[in-house]
């Protein structure tokens, strides 16, 4: 993997947005340059309240369930049986609590689950494009997660599935505010890379740039392989994490302490690899099959909860971390939306999403109000018992010995959930793609287009940059067909160039602040931008780190 920055966690995560122009060029720089400077006014940290609950004061537990790579028609809450199958544990949920039309995601695997446990923006923790075997790059300590935000009030705080965030130790989840972790590290199909004809069978290449194997690990430092996830353990590993998941689960229950757990199953990201039992269940195709397996499996977490007596107390999350990948469909998923995973079409960054959450949300809610995954970060906090978790990040936030100080760009969402909001807590989706560009940005029901991927797929795709931003109004064309295939989309875009000038506020608005917190530049699965004018943006920076040493202090 091709690197942007000096190193992986080297001090250039402290430098101007000047310096960072230097990096990152293109939309980016000029987006910078538009920012002025703003003084942020000391606040007061609010204290803690109660937890926002169902049941009392009592915290509410929280079970997270994702899928991965599954597009919204494929839950059939969504489509009502279009697909030729059901899901009917995964509809429950939507049943017992709201269902969201306009969930983003990221326009990858990676990128997506960053942003929900970190809530921040991948750009900002540069955790952009799938992690690699062998690669260096992941999450950092200066980044918090929802675990380590839980922990400091008295959560256990359990990761069971694909993790995703790095390959090395420092990246585990163990290391990283959770007490538990039993998963894999990467995309299945890095997984099963080893088995494939034309790896290279040198041991010392599988040891520097192979996949590691299931991790087992825990926050005292333990760390077990378990054994590859070869395509043979494929067929029944989410039984292995569920099974995990379940067993934390009860453990927490029996010590009467509230619980946090993120459950990342393997379905249905490519290539699927079925157990015996599984196969021909729904009879439309191997995804089908695997979607029935997938939902039985969340029924048994749903069920658990039901056993113990919990449910009432638990929240329950279940999505997805980006679009359907439609490039290998029918092993992949399907969309109606435009474009598909490693985009920044709606297709590549919307997500099926609901929640349960008793007390809370009205059972049969429908919200249309867009939302994102980073927005979880903050409303578990207020649920735990920290309304204002935002404001004490970027005052400094203390997680037992660890110090964080970030900007969070999730917002609270329980007014939203308890159908008390005044207005929608978000207003603004901003869509980077995999090298830190920012494609598109979405305001209220607008989205405009500064860049977009051409007709292709995660890896084929070209970035095609129009004259001037290409305008959709979301709720009228959802689907981005309009530009295409409306005759009368030219017209209709000169009757709303009045958009072009205020939507640069809102790229300010993101920019304004990036002096005063740490953030990681992003890598690369593509090596073009390496060249003379990359050598020298290098030379700038170490001559800029130098100056700054030079500085009084």
């Amino acid at each position: 993997m091709f690197s942007k920055e000096i190193s992986a966690n080297s001090d250039s995560s402290t430098i101007s947005v000047d310096r960072r122009s230097l990096l990152l060029g293109g939309t980016i720089l000029a987006a910078a340059g538009m920012v002025g400077s703003t003084a942020v006014a000391d606040r007061a940290q609010a204290q803690d309240q109660p937890a926002a609950s169902g049941t009392g004061d009592k915290p509410p537990n929280i079970l997270v369930i994702f899928g991965d790579d599954i597009g919204i028609p494929q839950i059939s809450a969504y489509t009502m049986g279009l697909m030729g199958y059901r899901t009917p544990n995964i509809d429950r949920i939507a049943a017992e609590g709201a269902i969201f039309t306009d969930s983003y995601g990221q326009q990858s695997c990676t990128a997506g689950r960053a942003s929900f446990i970190l809530g921040q923006e991948p750009f900002r923790t540069g955790l952009l494009t799938i992690g690699m075997p062998g690669d260096p790059h992941g999450i950092t300590d200066w980044m918090p997660t929802i675990a380590d935000v839980l922990k400091t009030k008295g959560y256990a705080t359990g990761q069971f599935g694909k993790n995703h965030l790095g390959d090395r130790d420092e990246h585990l989840p163990t290391n990283h505010g959770f007490d538990e972790f039993f998963g894999n590290l990467y995309h299945l199909n890095a997984e099963e890379e080893p088995e494939g004809y034309f790896y290279p069978k040198d041991p010392e290449f599988l040891k520097r740039y192979g996949p590691r194997g299931v991790i087992k690990s825990s926050a005292d430092g333990k760390i077990e392989d378990t054994g590859a996830l070869n395509t043979k353990r494929m067929e029944t590993i989410d039984e292995e994490f569920l099974g995990a998941a379940k067993d934390f689960i009860d453990r927490q229950h029996q010590a009467d302490k509230p619980f946090f757990v993120w459950f990342n199953a393997t379905r249905m990201h490519i290539f699927t690899h079925l157990k015996p039992d599984s196969m021909g269940k729904t009879g439309k195709g191997i995804h089908a099959d695997g979607m029935a397996e997938h939902d039985g499996h969340v029924g048994q977490l749903l069920q658990q909860l039901d056993d113990l007596g919990i449910a009432d107390n638990t929240i329950v999350l279940y999505t997805t971390d980006n679009g359907a990948e439609l490039a290998l469909w029918p092993d992949g998923a399907m969309t109606m939306f435009h474009g598909e995973k490693g985009t920044t079409w709606e297709g590549g960054m919307r997500i099926p999403l609901m929640v349960r959450w008793p007390g809370v949300v009205k059972p049969g809610t429908q919200i249309n109000d867009p939302v994102t995954l980073m927005d979880w970060m903050p409303t578990f906090a207020a649920a735990a018992g920290i309304p204002d978790l935002k404001e004490q990040m970027t005052q400094g936030f203390q997680s037992g010995t660890k110090s964080f100080k970030v900007h969070l760009d999730g917002y609270d969402l329980t007014d939203l959930l308890k159908g008390e909001a005044q207005q929608p807590p978000r207003d603004v989706v901003y869509y980077f793609d995999q090298g830190g560009n920012l494609n598109a940005i979405r305001w209220n029901d607008w989205k405009l287009s500064f860049a977009t991927a051409s007709h292709g797929n995660i890896a084929t795709a070209t970035r095609e940059v129009p004259s001037w931003s290409l305008i959709t109004n979301l709720r009228m064309d959802p689907y981005e067909r309009g530009l295409e295939e409306g005759g009368g989309a030219l017209e209709f875009f000169a009757r709303n160039m009045w958009l072009l000038v205020p939507i640069q506020g809102k790229i300010q608005e993101f920019f304004a602040d990036f002096n005063e917190y740490p953030f990681q530049a992003g890598s690369t699965l593509n090596a073009s931008g390496i060249n003379y004018g990359w050598l020298q943006q290098q030379a700038a920076l170490k001559r800029l780190n130098e100056l700054e040493g030079l500085a009084p202090r």
